[in-house]
């Protein structure tokens, strides 16, 4: 099947199936199935639309890690290094992944070295809810760190829930499949008073990462296996929640361990014989948050965390020669917010935010940095029933420090302040009626330090490096449609369009053919256009079909005057989508799920010989509850790339082909 045919047939299936949005919301879809419901309510502070997977919705689209089910969103670009165990990190609306906060239970998870985040390490089997925002969350009562990236994900882990008498939850899960994965995991949820219960969550993965690929050799195709791939990992998280009066509290400590071996780019058919490369991380993390209404008119919010994270990477190469790197980061963050409500409809937000961090390692004249970090947020919220408006003043301060100076200077400091202003209209809302239609925007700047690599790392390093800046411009509107009669339950429409500028932009820039150097000097600009739509439909109380389809439309230029002036930056598809369908019939639930991503340039110079050609992918997915006894058991069946699609996501790293999954789940 040609791409042509491929896009063709999911704008076809999106028009003549019935369809439901279930990710791009400003408003909370309610479900019940057996007497089914299909309702919408639009969110009491929210002013921009975000998009949330959660619940029964991660489970059906075929998706173990965060990365995975990242894909469904618009406007996010996934790079995958391949198979199980090679590294994933997002991208939102062509700015780069290090712009890009994750927050964890409401506090961010940092990586002061490199800026970014692995999602793969991030497994959804303890995960309740996935949203994404562009700009900043809709609201001023959180933490200043908040209103300091361009776009942020929020991962929000299950919280115990005990129904009737029942003290005691046990969940357990199985899942095998291709690649030889071995993925227990197992979740005790435990009830120990009125206002505190606790939870530990368990989950081990193995795997060889071993599959078959197509490999180019001259005019010919030859099929090789992809090495390389292995993992071993290990993941605990544990947690305390309770609840006081006009108020709650939680504690949760996280660990991480994993060995894997780095499965490299294919460049010959003996591309392993040569590959010896390895990384093991261990992280850790402890945090905790209370919040506390203390009148009618004010609560205050504050978060603690300490963050100790070890990696190591070994690479014994007959090419080239022996590395046996160790870096050590450790993190303390403490945070308070506050809000206060001036009037019914006019309320006021301070946050003030101290980090610290540190990074050592192995390396000889290694610089070990240290850097403070001081965030203070003002922010105001005004809501006027069909109008909404909220502005936010985010001030930076960064203290910079090296214990070793032998080879390096030290950064100087940072001082800098950055608006945002966002606002929702109704244009057809009366006193007590909710309109179907609300128009959006909002204007951000912002920035991004230089991680400690940019700065120190030996060689290549620069000090003196500025902060990226980016400037964000959005207008959008979202129509929800609810109905009490007939089949159809909803319709749901949401289109945003945008424009990003990134300056200062810091790249690798070669010296000489064996030297490079980091630099201030890319300037990018961003035209976009992200959509989402569909329905739902109640045939009767046992038929419901649901699903969802998002297109992006990214125009991304490089602005920086040279040879590649105005050429689409590197690995960034000027279109791409996805469509999702769903039939749920008594206990029986399928899902189909398409992603496709059109062409790109795997470097800056946009010739022919630099494309990366489109894919897209086909998966399926099966599963079935019942119940003996009082227990209740869940069995699953995936088949991924179900056509057995040949592609790369980053250049020389085959993405693998037809693969399955089997899933047992216990809930006791």
């Amino acid at each position: 099947m040609t791409r042509n045919k491929s896009i063709t047939i999911g704008i076809l299936i999106c028009w003549f199936l019935p369809v439901c949005v279930f990710s791009q919301q400003t408003r909370d879809s309610v479900r019940i199935i057996k007497e089914i419901l299909a309702i919408g309510k639009r969110t009491d502070d929210g002013i921009i639309s975000y998009q949330k997977l959660s619940g029964a919705q991660l489970e059906n689209i075929n998706s173990v890690s965060v990365a995975e089910a990242l894909r469904y969103f618009s406007g996010v670009q996934l790079k995958d290094y391949g198979g199980i165990g090679g590294m994933k990190t997002v991208n939102i609306r062509g700015m780069g992944s290090e712009h890009v906060g994750v927050f964890y239970d409401g506090i961010q998870l940092g990586n002061a070295q490199n800026g970014i985040v692995d999602l793969g390490k991030f497994s959804l089997d303890n995960i309740e809810a996935i949203s994404l925002y562009n700009g900043q969350k809709s609201q001023i009562f959180q933490p200043a760190k908040d209103f300091s990236s361009a776009g942020s994900i929020y991962l929000v882990t299950r919280k115990p829930n005990f129904t009737g008498n029942k003290k005691t939850n046990l969940n357990i899960n199985y899942r095998s499949g291709s690649f030889s994965v071995v993925n227990p995991s197992v979740l005790w949820e435990q009830k120990l008073s009125e206002k505190v219960s606790s939870s530990v969550n368990l989950e081990y993965l193995n795997a060889d990462g071993k599959y078959k690929f197509r490999q180019k050799k001259g005019n010919w195709d030859t099929v090789a296996v992809r090495q390389n791939g292995n993992i071993n990992a290990f993941r605990a998280e544990s947690g305390l929640f309770g609840k006081f009066k006009n108020g709650k509290w939680t504690l949760k400590e996280y660990y991480y361990d994993s060995h894997r071996e780095i499965p490299g780019a294919v460049i010959t058919n003996s591309y392993a014989r040569y590959r010896h490369e390895q990384q093991w991380d261990r992280n850790f993390f402890l945090q905790g948050s209370i919040e506390k209404q203390f009148t009618s008119k004010y609560k205050l919010l504050v978060n603690a965390k300490f963050a100790s994270d070890y990696m190591r990477y070994y690479n014994l190469d007959t090419i080239s020669k022996y590395i046996n790197n160790i870096y050590k980061q450790k993190e303390f963050y403490v945070s308070t917010a506050q809000e206060y409500s001036l009037t019914k409809n006019w309320n006021v937000a301070l946050s003030i935010d101290y980090q610290l961090n540190k990074l050592d390692a192995n390396l000889p004249l290694f610089a070990q940095p240290v850097r403070n970090t001081e965030l203070a947020a003002l922010a105001s919220s005004l809501n006027f029933n069909r109008l909404k408006l909220q502005a936010s003043f985010l001030g930076t301060f960064v203290q910079e420090n090296i214990k070793n100076k032998t080879w390096a200077s030290q950064a100087g400091d940072k001082q800098k302040f950055t608006p945002a202003f966002f606002f929702s209209y109704q244009p057809f809302a009366g006193e007590k009626i909710l309109s179907p239609l609300q128009i959006h925007g909002f204007y951000k700047q912002i920035f991004r330090m230089p991680t400690f690599n940019d700065l120190y790392y030996t060689s290549i390093g620069n000090s003196h490096l500025q902060p990226e800046y980016t400037t964000q411009y959005d207008i959008g509107l979202d129509y929800l449609k609810n109905f009490d009669s007939g089949k159809l339950k909803n319709l749901t429409i949401a289109i945003d369009g945008y424009y990003n500028k990134v300056t200062n932009k810091i790249i690798a820039f070669p010296k000489s053919p064996a030297q490079w150097a980091m630099i201030n000097f890319g300037k990018v600009r961003i035209l976009g256009i992200d959509v989402t739509a569909g329905t739902s439909w109640l045939i009767n109380s046992d038929l419901l079909f649901h699903s969802q389809l998002t297109y992006t439309y990214e125009n991304t230029v490089n602005l920086t005057s040279g040879l590649h002036y105005k050429n689409q930056i590197p690995y960034m598809p000027q279109h791409s989508g996805t469509f999702l369908l769903g039939v749920m019939y008594k206990n029986w639930n399928w899902n189909y799920n398409f992603i496709y991503a059109g062409e790109r340039y795997k470097t800056a110079e946009n010739s022919h010989s630099e494309r990366i050609l489109a894919w897209d992918m086909h998966d399926f997915s099966l599963n079935r509850e019942f119940q003996v006894t009082k227990i209740k058991f869940k069995l699953g069946m995936e088949i991924n790339n179900l056509f057995d699609k040949q592609y790369d996501i980053i250049d020389r790293y085959p993405m693998p082909g037809r693969n399955y999954r089997i899933t047992l789940k216990i809930n006791l």
